[in-house]
């Protein structure tokens, strides 16, 4: 009976050892920092039924490595659906209705339900018919409060959508990390209104946030790194009056002190190069300090446009126990689930490993 345990244990351990070697778990490079995982645009996985696991992939590598990278939050640049409403599928450029897509991209995220704060800043895609042509989405219904238990604790405020429905578009979560202290990250709609950036920077500037390190993302602000990382200067939407993001900028980051960091997504190029679909510029604030301004949006690296949907690239945002310096690695679960491929798993230029300060 003995020996039956004891094999029984040594089973057990063997089998949990393969699955883990399986998920090839990420190391952070200081043991006492922690992480958050950026996510890219996911509509071009989830515009064909044949990409969609790839985006699965990326949530499920994620929720096997909370634990192993310490991930306070994922972070997604919007774009969860190719278009919002639509039953008629265009077949040279998807297989997906509307509906099929929400799903897709609403199963994918359920791996993260009730373990990790996920933040979406919703883009043009997520609106309108097919993009944008008016405020109605399907978000709400899909990405409901009640979903994921992870995000009662750390949301702490929220302001209506253009709907006068309060939903997750415009929110701010709320973090604590002893080595950074308190952290504040506000997401907004896309193309936001005037009433979106006064609720972030009063809320920004307010007891007790007004202490707290600040990352705001929205879904479009910038160009890559091929057009000068310039801020957006245009508004070619439908909706009702919102802001480029040189707007942004002047309205919202460079008048509040504490906001180091703004994430997005949004703008691409076609041609499969890394560093045209990805974007870094820093600024200076009124207060003398540099916000740092980055772009990620990988859909059409994996076969441009209609390939398939980005590759798995990621990024591991390593925030270092000094408390000030965050690390950037850039990896692709899809390539380091292979032992035949993991040697691509990580990029290595500059643009794809940096680091940056939040002051």
């Amino acid at each position: 009976m003995k020996k039956t345990v004891t094999l029984l244990i040594i089973t057990l351990f063997v089998v949990q050892t393969e699955a883990q070697n399986r998920a090839d778990r990420q190391s952070l490079s200081d043991r006492e920092s922690f992480s958050m995982i950026l996510l890219g645009d996911p509509q071009a996985y989830v515009k064909y039924d044949i990409n969609q696991p790839i985006l699965e992939l990326c949530t499920a590598w994620i929720a096997d490595n909370i634990d192993q990278l310490h991930i306070k939050s994922v972070l997604c640049t919007g774009d969860l659906v190719e278009q919002n409403e639509n039953i008629v599928c265009n077949r040279a450029m998807l297989n997906q209705t509307s509906r099929e897509m929400w799903e897709a991209s609403s199963r994918a995220f359920a791996r993260l339900d009730n373990k990790v704060p996920y933040i979406i800043s919703c883009g043009n895609h997520d609106y309108g018919y097919r993009a944008a042509e008016n405020a109605s989405t399907h978000f709400p219904e899909y990405f409901p409060f009640e979903r994921n238990s992870a995000w009662r604790n750390t949301c702490v405020s929220v302001f209506p959508n253009r709907n006068k429905v309060e939903s997750l578009e415009n929110a701010a979560f709320a973090f604590h990390e002893p080595c950074w202290g308190d952290l504040l990250v506000i997401t907004t709609e896309f193309y936001p209104r005037n009433e979106v950036l006064t609720w972030a920077k009063n809320l920004a500037d307010s007891d007790p946030y007004k202490n707290y390190k600040i990352i705001v993302m929205t879904h479009a602000y910038m160009e890559p790194q091929n057009l000068k990382n310039q801020r957006l200067t245009d508004n070619p939407y439908s909706l009702e009056p919102g802001n480029n993001g040189e707007q942004i900028w002047k309205k919202l980051l460079e008048p509040t002190p504490n906001i180091g960091l703004l994430i997005c997504g949004h703008t691409a190029t076609g041609n499969g190069e890394f560093a045209d679909n990805v974007g870094f510029r820093t600024d200076k604030n009124k207060a003398g300090k540099t916000v740092n301004q980055m772009m990620f949006n990988v859909q059409t690296l994996g076969g441009g446009w209609e390939g398939n949907g980005g590759d798995g690239w990621l990024r591991i945002l390593e925030f270092l126990p000094d408390g000030k310096t965050v690390r950037v690695r850039t990896y692709s679960p899809l390539f380091g689930i292979s032992s035949a491929t993991k040697h691509l798993a990580h990029r290595k230029e500059s643009f794809d490993e940096f680091e940056f300060t939040i002051e």
